[in-house]
Formats: structure tokens, C-alpha cells, sequence
């Protein structure tokens, strides 16, 4: 294993990403190297984004503790997802900008929502209709449904990630327009073979 392999391991098992959304997982050190490595973006692309998501996390907590709370954000090589709810544009944009001055951030897709946050019932609402679409695609054989990422915030639904063809991830967005509850599906999701994943 190269020096350059070696040190992008040992920084995806010091810093692994958590799941998006409310619901989390806690996972050992060797089953989350396992798991990256049979990511599309591999252990290297899932150390990159782990750095990533440390420092993203870091500029907003020294910024706004409010902040850190309130937003999701979802990453996929580079590509980040900003969800959730925040009070005010100022802390909209300054989520936005203060994102983008991190190091190997390549997109940001802002779907932040400017209101009062949601209440229980939306809450409780957005993880049931999240679970469901894992659970959905973990049981679906012609998904890889480790190269994705799934969020809601109030019933919509956003996915990132990366498909392995157009019929899978038709059948994704299929199995979220299932599920009740769903007021609409935005789809952040990049091919497997598209040019644009390695700066094309």
C-alpha cells in the first residue's frame, strides 16, 4: 500500500462521516474502512470527503453553535448538500459561503429552507419517510444503495450520490415516490461513468 493510500485509511478511520439526517450509526473503525472500500468512491474518495465534512463542521461550529445544530449537509467527492431549516437568510448564506471556503469542495447544492424549524410531527415525519427509502433500497438486489445518501427535510426528499446506471437509479426515485408522505424528490445523484465526477 503506498505511503499516499496509507494516510488517506488512516484519516477516513479517524474521522468517519456520519449518516445524514437524524438518524445515526456507530460503526467499528475496520467495518468502516470495509464499507469505503466497497464505495464507487472508494477508501481515498471516502477519506477526501471525511476531511472534508471535519472541517466544514469545525468553521461552522466556531462561527454559530446555532448553526452547527440546525443545517444537514450530505457529501459525495467533493459535492456537498445542505439541508434543513435556519432562521434567517444571513444564516443561510453565511452556511453557504463559509462551506465553500473549505479545501476540495467542488459543488454546493444550497437547499436550505429560511423558517422557523419544523415541529416534532414534521420531524418524526421526515425519519420515517427517510428510513423507509433505505430500507427500500437495502432490500432492492439491483441497488447499491452504499453509493447514496437519502435526507428529508419537510417531505421532500433529496438524494446524492453516485448511480451505477440510469435504470438504477430510476428505481431509487421510484421506491421514494412510494413511500407516503413525499411532496417531492430532488435528485442530486451523478452517473458512474459521468465525466463530470473526475473534473471533466
Amino acid at each position: 500500500m503506498t505511503l499516499h493510500r496509507s494516510l488517506a485509511l488512516a484519516a477516513l478511520l479517524l474521522s468517519a462521516p456520519a449518516l445524514s439526517g437524524c438518524v445515526g450509526m456507530v460503526i467499528g473503525a475496520g467495518a468502516t474502512a470495509g464499507v469505503a472500500a466497497s464505495e464507487e468512491r472508494g477508501i481515498e474518495g471516502a477519506a477526501e470527503d471525511a476531511k472534508i465534512r471535519a472541517e466544514v463542521n469545525e468553521a461552522w461550529f466556531r462561527h454559530s453553535v446555532d448553526m452547527y445544530s440546525k443545517v444537514t449537509f450530505a457529501i459525495s467527492e467533493g459535492r456537498i448538500l445542505l439541508t434543513g431549516t435556519v432562521p434567517t437568510e444571513q444564516v443561510r448564506e453565511d452556511a453557504v459561503r463559509l462551506t465553500w471556503q473549505v479545501a476540495g469542495v467542488r459543488e454546493v447544492y444550497n437547499e436550505l429552507l429560511v423558517r422557523e424549524s419544523s415541529g416534532l410531527i414534521d420531524g418524526a415525519r421526515d425519519v420515517r419517510i427517510q428510513q423507509e427509502i433505505k430500507s427500500r433500497m437495502l432490500f432492492d438486489k439491483e441497488v447499491s444503495n452504499i453509493n447514496y445518501t437519502v435526507d428529508v427535510t419537510d417531505g421532500v426528499v433529496y438524494l446524492l450520490g453516485i448511480a451505477q446506471s440510469d435504470a438504477e437509479l430510476n428505481r431509487v426515485i421510484g421506491h421514494a415516490r412510494e413511500v407516503s408522505a413525499v411532496k417531492n424528490i430532488i435528485n442530486y445523484v451523478r452517473l458512474k461513468n459521468d465525466p463530470r465526477r473526475h473534473g471533466g
